[in-house]
């Protein structure tokens, strides 16, 4: 059984495989078209964090796809408290033919996927956002026509985001560039790994963010301040003030340069409203292909993918 968890744990042409079946599911979409390879199945929402694009995605996906969702959040679900979490797997994954999770810890997700009788994927963890990534490397290609070679600068945090989109990235052959402050890049121990398991990947760690965009493709940002940090906000707007991307920063990119989001912005403060809704943005574009990118990962775990890509 599958499991759509990390991109550590997936090879390359299962990538390729599940963007070749959303960018075939979605041209379908466009002419009309919504087949029902799902019907019958359920997938179960368990949410300990709230979520506007994982959420509808996902409970769009599947209905697109003939199956049905639901809901849970943690109280309902019985988590932190009222039973086992290894209860809740064998009975969560004993009514669901897949399970999302958006959990603040990777544990949870883990401990779940040792007991769970179903496919578990990850909507979001302290560690990671694999659905996500794979949405932005689908855009990145839709884009360019192609992954291959095209720069990354990610200015901000090295956060769970960053990180799934440095591994998409690796898998894909595309340099990337994180541009934090100190202490907020990416640790030695995750650039290890992805070392090790990609040996020619192209990871650069440029503290300057307008080095770091020159030669950029595609500039990405996030919010600085996570669910979870609060009690972070008032420091980290004072640490992060100089990674804000605004259109000074963009005027030393290249021309042809894309922005991109991952939603939701902090408007004024990682980004400014003339980039967000300037010609460089495709962050809107990136958010309506997580939908796309949800019914490419269900039909992978199902085993339905459509067609292939050469790896």
């Amino acid at each position: 059984m599958k499991h759509f968890d990390s991109l550590l744990r997936i090879t390359t042409q299962e990538i390729r495989d599940i963007l070749q079946t959303a960018a075939t599911l979605k041209a379908g979409l466009k002419a009309g078209e919504r087949p029902a390879i799902l019907a019958g199945h359920t997938l179960t929402l368990l949410f300990e964090k709230p979520s506007l694009r994982t959420r509808i995605s996902f409970e769009t996906a599947i209905a697109h796809l003939g199956g049905n969702s639901l809901f849970l959040n943690a109280a309902d679900a019985g988590l932190h408290g009222r039973e086992s979490l290894p209860d809740v797997a064998r009975v969560l994954s004993s009514y669901s033919d897949f399970i999302v999770i958006r959990a603040f810890s990777q544990t949870l997700i883990e401990e779940m996927i040792k007991y769970s009788r179903c496919p578990i994927i990850n909507g979001l963890s302290d560690r990671s956002h694999p659905c996500q990534a794979l949405a932005d490397v689908f855009t990145v290609q839709e884009e360019f026509g192609d992954c291959a070679g095209r720069r990354i600068a990610f200015v901000g945090d090295g956060n769970n985001v960053a990180r799934s989109l440095a591994v998409a990235a690796a898998h894909l052959e595309m340099p990337f560039v994180m541009s934090a402050p100190p202490g907020f890049e990416f640790h030695s121990q995750f650039l290890k790994r992805l070392h090790e398991q990609f040996p020619h990947v192209q990871i650069i760690q440029e503290p300057d963010p307008r080095k770091a965009v020159a030669h950029a493709d595609i500039i990405y940002t996030d919010v600085w301040v996570s669910m979870g940090q609060e009690a972070e906000t008032e420091k980290r707007k004072s640490i992060f003030t100089p990674y804000q991307v605004n259109e000074k920063l963009l005027q030393g990119a290249p021309a042809h340069s894309k922005f991109m989001h991952c939603l939701p912005a902090r408007r004024g403060l990682e980004v400014t409203d003339g980039v967000m809704d300037g010609s460089h943005s495709i962050a809107f574009e990136q958010a309506e292909n997580r939908l796309h990118l949800s019914k490419g990962i269900l039909a992978w775990l199902s085993g339905k993918s459509v067609g292939s890509q050469p790896a």
